[in-house]
């Protein structure tokens, strides 16, 4: 028993860390021109699984709008940016095929149920507490590296925040 404690407190002590800079790494912001990236995150997905979403809010800090027109992850054959909104009583999603504009000088929410990315074709789905590269690309800014955490399977927020 007291072998099995120490190896228990051993794994918790080598986690701590490791859950520490997902999180921290999940609260930086990242820009890349006008742009910074803030709030992002995905879901764990489950077994068997060959998609999965993922959420941020972007900010345009210049005094032209920029537009999100890719994304790409070593995880998944391919991303695309996607909008769900209510259609005559029916919710449904759609690729936006020209991608999504940010507003100069304002910000655009990426969230569960409503803008998000879509990640496509991925053979080992996210686990709980990954961190997912992805490379966002945006026509005027150009291309920009984050890290993604992946929180529970089915979350509906950010997996560092409680409230």
């Amino acid at each position: 028993m007291r072998k099995f404690a120490l190896t228990l407190a051993t794994l918790v002590a080598l986690a701590l860390p490791l859950t520490a800079q997902a999180d921290d790494h999940a609260k930086k912001t990242h820009t890349a021109g006008d742009i910074t990236v803030s709030d992002h995150w995905t879901r764990a997905m489950p077994p068997a699984a060959a998609v999965g979403g993922g959420f941020m809010v972007i900010t345009n800090a210049g005094s032209e709008p920029d537009r999100l027109v890719g994304l790409s992850t070593p995880r998944a054959g391919s991303g695309e940016v996607h909008e769900m909104k209510m259609d005559g009583g029916v919710m449904k999603m759609r690729e936006l095929a020209d991608g999504l504009e940010i507003p100069a000088g304002g910000s655009v929410t990426l969230e569960p149920g409503g803008y998000h990315v879509m990640f496509m074709g991925v053979e080992d789905g996210f686990k709980e507490g990954e961190m997912i590269p992805v490379t966002l690309v945006f026509e005027k800014a150009g291309a920009l590296e984050i890290m993604m955490p992946a929180g529970p399977v089915g979350s509906k927020m950010h997996p560092g925040h409680t409230h």
